[in-house]
């Protein structure tokens, strides 16, 4: 603010702003002098400056204004802020006239009092004392008490919109001629330094954003007015102001003050001091009708459903049609992906594997009556074709003695035990003393050999099966096992891996009755032991010559001299009564067929030698009548379609047999058809006549091959599979 030196005080008048005191040629802007300057119309000769008629209107838009948006009367303390010392302020500002009489304004754009003229200029404050001791020094309470200008405009320009160079505009032609008045004046009439303050700078606090809602009734108030406010004078240039919604915690620099245009010389503007306003603060009788202020409390919100926000963004009504056309949009991608992606899974799964399917009957039964087997009166028995199937069983089926039929089980103890084959003779067994001695026994059936004779495991094997001597029986188990009771073990251990169920043994010769065995265990000894091409040969024998004996032995089955028969081994005691443990051979299809059977128990007889004879007559009988009806069958011929080749897909490659298939049986008798292949892997592609498989009926077996090319399974097909 820019003040004359002389100045003379008055009292103060009610009503200033602030409570200042008024000079007599110049008004501070009090709103009551104001508006009464604004309201008194002046005679033409006498017409108001430029200066006062902006205050006048900036304080008739205050008085329109409600009065809770006034600014705030500001403290004595806070209205003017400390000047600096005066050697600064010279430096800031050097004196200038031209610069003190450019505008009716100073640099803050508060309204500046204008210079009377008939005062006179003051000297520098530096220089004051020295020219005039006389004078009284300018009293620093009378200036603090003069009210804050800048604050006052600062708040009209917010309220009018206004911005200072519009101020200066309106007044430039009296200044111009103010500007030539001045200088006309002598030369010692020269404005003195104006005083810079400046203004703490607040504390740059942040603040939550406060919203204000301003009541019904004042809004309808404040709007008439501020219509009016904002609307532009006639002869002003349209311009709009930036009002911020909230106020710089930092200091907004001052515009340059204007400058008059001088003739010739361009006068440098003096800067001006930075002075903040204070924010006005609504009246209290204001702020209680006010709400609450509402703080930004607002949460994220939830998301929406995707048809709902697609509808959203659209900005279109929602409508059946609309929902199913954008349901068709979204999920018809996703289902053509998904169809993809399964027809690419289909293509490259792997292809199952293909299997061989039985079509024919998967049983055949032989013509004919049964086959009728003369099966004796007494005693226990069983026969069976080996590889097809048991013809019959006659007899309780219980265990019973089976005297010397148990050597059979001694001699499959020592081939498992000590193997030989075709030609082959074994080590050599040297006969102990107690087997020496007992070749004398009258009691019993003993091998003719001698203490200290050595002999091959085979002729021990001749001398136990032919003759049935109870004393090679016991050599052999000792010469094994060391002792008779380990071997035992050992022989019933082979019992019971062959499934003999209900045979148990006692001792290597059988002569124990307590060795005992039942029909269908003793078959299945005789189809173990027989696959021993040894003990074939040796069983076969109806008599030896074997050195060191002195004399040819004779086998006690007397029925191998009849065709096809083949003996096993004989026993008879008397709890036993007559035994035959036979086998017999029969050809089919020119090939050999054996047949193994066992009679027990004939007891319907005088002596040993009488029930023994019986039993082999009864046996006999039996063999011829299974070497009678025992024939073969066509189950399938060639080229007969037997089954098919199933891809896994659905598509089946018919197979046929590539040769005759004659099953082994009897009449009645009933054989199972299987198809399999064979060991082999099914291929996915083959061409025709590839062989794939063998169809089986019984124990016969014949290959299959594909009767048309058997092709992989197309696209389709691989398309539409499910499992």
């Amino acid at each position: 603010m820019v003040a004359t030196a002389n100045r003379t005080e008055e009292p103060e008048t009610p009503g200033g702003a602030g409570g200042a005191g008024e000079d007599s040629d110049e008004s501070d802007g009090g709103p009551i002098a104001k508006e009464e300057e604004a309201e008194e119309p002046k005679p033409k000769a006498e017409e108001p400056k430029a200066e006062e008629v902006e205050e006048a209107k900036e304080q008739e838009a205050d008085a329109k204004a409600p009065s809770w948006a006034k600014p705030a009367a500001v403290p004595e303390a806070e209205a003017e802020p400390e000047a600096e010392p005066e050697a600064d302020a010279s430096q800031t500002a050097p004196a200038s006239p031209a610069s003190s009489t450019t505008s009716g304004e100073d640099a803050s754009g508060a309204p500046e009092a204008p210079e009377s003229t008939e005062s006179t200029p003051a000297p520098a404050k530096g220089s004051e004392a020295a020219e005039d001791p006389a004078k009284p020094a300018p009293d620093p309470e009378a200036d603090a008490d003069r009210p804050a200008a800048e604050p006052e405009g600062k708040a009209d320009d917010k309220t009018d919109g206004k911005t200072d160079a519009e101020s200066g505009a309106e007044s430039s032609g009296e200044s111009v001629s103010e500007a030539s008045d001045k200088s006309d004046k002598p030369a010692d009439s020269i404005d003195r330094p104006t005083t810079v303050f400046k203004a703490l700078p607040r504390p740059a606090v942040d603040q939550p954003t406060t919203a204000l809602k301003i009541p019904p009734s004042l809004r309808d108030k404040a709007k008439p007015e501020a219509h009016k406010a904002d609307e532009p004078k006639p002869d002003e240039p349209k311009s709009s102001t930036f009002v911020p919604l909230r106020r710089d915690d930092k200091p907004t620099p001052a515009p340059a003050a204007a400058t008059s245009t001088t003739p010739g010389k361009a006068k440098p503007a003096t800067p001006a001091p930075a002075v903040t306003s204070p924010v006005p603060t609504p009246p209290a009788a204001a702020t209680a009708a006010f709400p609450e202020a509402e703080r930004t409390r607002q949460q994220p919100m939830p998301p929406m459903p995707p048809l709902d926000l697609l509808a959203e963004l659209t900005n279109t009504p929602e409508t059946a049609a609309r929902k199913a056309v954008r349901r068709v949009k979204i999920w018809t991608p996703l289902v053509v992906l998904a169809a993809i992606v399964f027809v690419i899974i289909q293509a490259v799964r792997p292809l199952p594997a293909p299997e061989l399917t039985l079509s024919a009957d998967a049983g055949f039964t032989f013509d004919g009556e049964k086959l009728d087997m003369p099966y004796p009166g007494e005693g226990q028995g069983a026969v069976e074709v080996e590889g097809v199937g048991a013809i019959g069983t006659f007899g309780e089926q219980k265990p019973a003695p089976i005297a010397s039929v148990a050597k059979t089980m001694t001699a499959y103890v020592i081939l498992k035990e000590h193997p030989i084959k075709g030609e082959q003779d074994g080590p050599d067994i040297k006969v102990d003393k107690k087997a020496g001695e007992e070749a004398d026994r009258p009691d019993e059936s003993v091998a003719p050999i001698k203490t200290g004779q050595k002999y091959t495991e085979k002729q021990m094997l001749q001398l136990l099966m032919i003759p049935s001597g109870n004393n090679a029986a016991r050599l052999l188990a000792r010469w094994d096992s060391g002792s008779e009771d380990a071997f035992v073990e050992k022989m019933n251990a082979a019992a019971k891996e062959l499934g003999m169920t209900d045979t148990t043994y006692t001792d290597p010769s059988g002569l124990d009755a307590a060795t005992v065995s039942t029909p269908l265990d003793q078959i299945k000894l005789a189809r173990a032991v027989m696959q021993n091409d040894v003990f074939r040969a040796i069983v076969d024998m109806p008599q030896a010559d074997i050195p060191g004996i002195g004399k040819t032995i004779y086998n006690n089955n007397t029925i191998l001299l009849e065709p096809g028969v083949g003996g096993i081994k004989t026993g008879s005691s008397t709890p036993a009564g007559g035994n035959l443990l036979w086998s017999a051979n029969t050809v089919i299809d020119g090939k050999p067929r054996r047949i193994l059977g066992v009679v027990m128990g004939m007891q319907k007889a005088g002596t040993l030698d009488e029930k023994l004879t019986l039993a082999k007559q009864e046996s006999l009988k039996l063999i011829q009548a299974a070497q009678a009806g025992v024939r073969s069958e066509t189950v399938l011929k060639k080229g007969d379609v037997v089954g098919y080749v199933d891809d896994g897909l659905g598509t089946r490659t018919p197979v046929v047999a590539t040769k005759d298939l004659k099953a082994v049986g009897w009449g009645g008798f009933k054989v199972k058809v299987a198809l399999d292949e064979g060991g082999e892997t099914v291929p996915h592609s083959a061409a025709a006549g590839t062989v794939v498989g063998r169809v089986t009926a019984g124990k016969e077996s014949v290959p299959v091959a594909l009767q048309s090319a058997l092709a992989e399974p197309g696209f389709g097909a691989k398309l539409t599979r499910l499992g």
